[in-house]
C-alpha cells in the first residue's frame, strides 16, 4: 500500500471518512461537555533533615527512597484518613450519611466508607531528589477540594508527631520502672558494701593494707638480721667447749687481758725464784700460790665471758623467735586484709556497675520523657492548598483533539476495510495488475486542471490540439 494509493482510496471515500471524523469528534466534545467538572487542590509538606534537638541525632534514612515511600504510605493510611474524618466531622454530615446508607444499606461503618471514599480522590507524589511531598485532592467543589487537601496535610503532620510521641511515652514508662529497679539494686549494693566494711573494720579505699605491707617488710628485714646475729652467737657458743680462750669475746675482754698479763708476770717471777731458791723456798711457794690464784681468776673470768656468750645466744634466739612469730602474725593479718579488701573491691565494683546502670537508665528516661512531651514534628507544611479557579477535568480541548486523531485513524481503517471488501481501480497500477498488459500512456481526466499542463509534445502524441486538450477524454 503506497501513499498515493492510500490517498486515492481516501479521496474516493472522503464523505464516509469525513463523517466518521465528525461523529467521533462531536461525540467526544459532547461527552466532555456533559461530564461534571472536577477541581484538584494541591498542598505540600517538607520533611526536615535537621538534627533532633533532644537526641541531637539526624533522622535516619532521609536520603533513601524507601523513607519517602514510607511517608507516602503513612499519608495514604487509614489512620490519617480517620483523623481527617474526625477533624472535619464528616461522619456527622447528613448528606454523606444518606449516601452511605443508600450505597451500603447500613452495612459496616460510615468511617470506613468515608475512608475509602476520601482515599480514592487523594493522590500523593514525592518530589524527585528532595524531601517534599505533594498532596492533591480531587472534588467537584474547589473549596471542598482545598479543605480536604489541607486537612490531609494537617492530619499527616499530627500523625507523624503521634508516631514519634507514642513510642516515646511507652519507652518513658518502661525506663521509669527500670530506673526504680536499678535504684533498688544500687541501694542494696551500697548497703552490702557498708555492712561488710563495718563488720571487717575496713574501708575499701583506705591505706591500711599499704601500712601493713610496710610493717611486714620491716619484720622480714629484722628477722633476717636477727638470724645472722643468732647464727654468729651460736657459732661462738659452740667454740666455748673446745677453745673458750680463743673466743673473740675472751680475747678482747679487758679483765682477761689484764689477768693474762698478771699471770705472765707471776709465772716469770716464779721461774726466777724457782731457779734461784728451790721449790720449798717460802717466796717460791708464795709465787706458786699467786700464779694459781691468777690462773683461777683467769679461768673464772673466761667462764664468765663464755656464760655471757651463751646468754647472748639465748637472747638472740628468743628475739629471733619473737620476730618470727610477729612476722607470721603480720603475714596472716596482711592476708586477711587482702582478702577483705578484694571482697570489698568486688562489692565496690558492684556498686559502680549499679551506679552506671542507674545513670544510663535515668539518662534514657530523661530523653524519652522529653521526646514524649515534644510538640514539634520533623514534617512542616510547605504550601497550603487554595481553591482552584479552573477545573482539572474534563479537559475539553484535549479530549476533542484526541477524539479528532482517533477519528482520523478510525476513518482510515474503515476506508481500507471497505476497499478490501470491494476492490476498485484507483490508479495505473491497478489497471496493469488487472489487464496483465504493458502501459502505453496515461490520459488526464478532462475536468482536472492537469490537462492544461500537457506539453505540446504530449498533445501531438495524443493527437490533440491545444484547444481540444481541455476537453479530451
Amino acid at each position: 500500500m503506497t501513499p498515493s494509493k492510500l490517498f486515492a482510496i481516501l479521496r474516493a471515500r472522503w464523505p464516509l471518512a469525513l463523517l466518521i471524523v465528525l461523529v467521533t469528534t462531536a461525540t467526544a466534545l459532547a461527552v466532555s461537555l456533559s461530564l461534571s467538572k472536577k477541581y484538584i487542590a494541591t498542598a505540600s509538606v517538607v520533611i526536615d533533615a535537621k538534627p533532633d534537638p533532644i537526641s541531637a541525632l539526624i533522622y535516619p534514612g532521609l536520603a533513601s527512597p524507601a523513607f519517602m515511600n514510607t511517608q507516602v504510605d503513612v499519608i495514604n493510611s487509614d489512620r490519617v484518613a480517620l483523623r481527617v474524618i474526625r477533624d472535619l466531622k464528616l461522619a456527622e454530615v447528613p448528606v454523606l450519611r444518606e449516601q452511605w446508607e443508600a450505597q451500603t444499606k447500613g452495612e459496616g461503618t460510615i468511617e470506613q466508607w468515608l475512608t475509602d471514599l476520601l482515599q480514592g480522590s487523594m493522590d500523593v507524589k514525592p518530589s524527585k531528589e528532595s524531601n517534599v511531598l505533594t498532596v492533591s485532592y480531587k472534588a467537584a467543589d474547589p473549596k471542598f477540594a482545598a479543605a480536604l487537601a489541607n486537612a490531609f496535610v494537617r492530619a499527616y503532620v499530627a500523625t507523624t508527631l503521634e508516631l514519634r510521641v507514642d513510642p516515646a511515652r511507652q519507652y518513658a514508662g518502661y525506663f521509669d520502672k527500670q530506673s526504680k529497679v536499678a535504684l533498688e539494686k544500687l541501694e542494696a549494693a551500697k548497703n552490702k558494701l557498708s555492712a561488710y566494711e563495718r563488720d571487717n573494720g575496713i574501708v575499701a579505699s583506705d591505706e591500711r593494707l599499704d601500712v601493713e605491707n610496710a610493717r611486714l617488710a620491716e619484720l622480714s628485714s629484722q628477722l633476717v638480721a636477727l638470724q645472722a646475729v643468732s647464727a654468729e652467737s651460736s657459732r661462738r657458743e659452740g667454740q666455748i667447749a673446745g677453745a673458750a680462750d680463743r673466743l673473740p669475746d675472751v680475747l678482747n675482754n679487758g679483765v682477761v687481758m689484764q689477768l693474762k698479763t698478771d699471770l705472765g708476770r707471776a709465772e716469770a717471777r716464779l721461774q726466777e725464784l724457782s731457779t734461784r731458791y728451790g721449790d720449798n723456798y717460802p717466796q717460791v711457794v708464795e709465787a706458786k700460790a699467786s700464779v694459781a690464784d691468777i690462773r683461777s681468776k683467769l679461768a673464772a673470768e673466761i667462764r664468765r665471758v663464755g656464760g655471757g656468750v651463751k646468754v647472748t645466744n639465748t637472747i638472740n634466739r628468743q628475739r629471733e623467735g619473737d620476730i618470727r612469730a610477729q612476722l607470721e602474725a603480720q603475714r596472716a593479718k596482711v592476708a586477711k586484709l587482702k582478702t577483705a579488701r578484694d571482697e570489698a573491691s568486688g562489692l565496690m565494683r558492684e556498686v559502680e556497675s549499679a551506679q552506671r546502670a542507674y545513670e544510663s537508665i535515668t539518662t534514657r528516661l530523661t530523653q524519652t520523657s522529653l521526646e514524649s512531651q515534644t510538640t514539634q514534628s520533623n514534617v512542616n507544611v510547605l504550601t497550603e492548598a487554595v481553591p482552584p479557579t479552573r477545573p482539572a477535568s474534563p479537559k475539553v480541548m484535549l479530549n476533542t483533539a484526541l477524539a479528532f486523531v482517533v477519528g482520523l485513524i478510525l476513518a482510515v481503517g474503515v476506508a481500507l476495510l471497505l476497499e478490501l471488501r470491494d476492490r476498485k481501480v484507483r490508479d495505473v497500477d491497478d489497471v496493469v495488475a488487472v489487464l496483465q498488459a504493458p502501459m502505453l500512456g496515461v490520459l488526464p481526466v478532462p475536468h482536472k486542471s492537469g490537462a492544461k499542463a500537457l506539453s505540446g509534445v504530449q498533445g501531438r502524441l495524443l493527437g490533440l490540439s491545444p484547444a481540444a486538450g481541455r476537453g479530451a477524454a
